[in-house]
């Protein structure tokens, strides 16, 4: 069995939030290409059963022959339902609505949480030699979610600029320090990405302040604006980095993972 903790091997991280409409596959799918951009070799797990990412990144929901379903629940090797995008080093596993039974099906399975723990440790992950994997969990904290959390070394939490938003990520954050303490006492918290941000908006700024005032330096300094080309991209299936470089999102999401790398790299220093 492969060992994701070697040096070597890739950094995995679960982008999760409970709360829908906040940016999350955005920031799954930008915060990828932007890593690819810069180099490395990233690799998107589609855990939700809207298929969003996958949708996102250009593949077809009729060209989904295997999906995460078959790799969780029919426990199909990881090399036959990776799939590649348009965007070179950047690769996909897609998902459909049917993972959405996922839960019931897996009831019976004494590892029921620990399967993506063990599909991306399989040894054919050897052979790709990827930086990164980012998994883009379902808006709940359900069972895809926890194995997720089970599978990864940490959890990015995308947050809306909106009142009430900090409520959200308190409940997020209780579900981290359980899993934590019952089944992957190594998971981090990775940061938490200001996303829809408006800085003509006060309530952008008073949030910003809220998240800065109790998380201090979990808070990316990067913010994600409310941008148009973001919005726009995924209708094209195209990650904003490639429907418009230059546009105000694009260059938030370079920067973001700039941010993320450089502090990985210290970390590792």
């Amino acid at each position: 069995m492969s060992d994701l903790s070697r040096p070597t091997g890739p950094r995995i991280i679960a982008i999760a939030n409970q709360k829908g409409g906040v940016g999350k596959t955005t920031t799954a799918i930008n915060l990828a290409s932007a890593l690819v951009e810069s180099g490395l070799r990233v690799l998107v797990v589609d855990l939700d059963p809207q298929g969003n990412a996958s949708t996102g990144l250009g593949i077809d929901p009729t060209d989904r022959t295997l999906t995460t379903y078959d790799l969780l629940v029919g426990e199909t090797p990881l090399r036959d339902v990776i799939r590649t995008t348009e965007i070179e080093d950047l690769c996909i596993v897609p998902a459909t609505v049917d993972l959405s039974s996922a839960d019931i099906e897996l009831i019976a399975n004494e590892r029921r949480s620990f399967l993506l723990h063990d599909a991306l440790r399989q040894k054919d992950m050897d052979e790709y030699d990827w930086d990164y994997v980012l998994i883009d969990c379902p808006p709940s904290l359900n069972l895809l979610t926890v194995n997720a959390m089970i599978a990864a070394h940490s959890v990015l939490i995308p947050l809306q600029s909106e009142f009430f938003a900090l409520e959200g990520v308190s409940q997020l954050m209780m579900t981290i320090r359980d899993v934590r303490q019952t089944a992957n006492s190594d998971l981090r918290i990775e940061g938490i990405v200001l996303t829809m941000y408006d800085k003509r908006n006060n309530l952008s700024q008073q949030v910003e302040q809220d998240a800065r005032d109790n998380l201090g330096d979990l808070v990316f300094e990067t913010k994600i604006p409310r941008n148009v080309r973001v919005s726009e991209a995924p209708s094209y299936a195209l990650p904003v980095l490639q429907y418009d470089p230059n546009s105000q999102g694009a260059i938030a999401y370079r920067s973001l993972a700039d941010e993320l790398v450089k502090k990985h790299q210290r970390l590792a220093a």
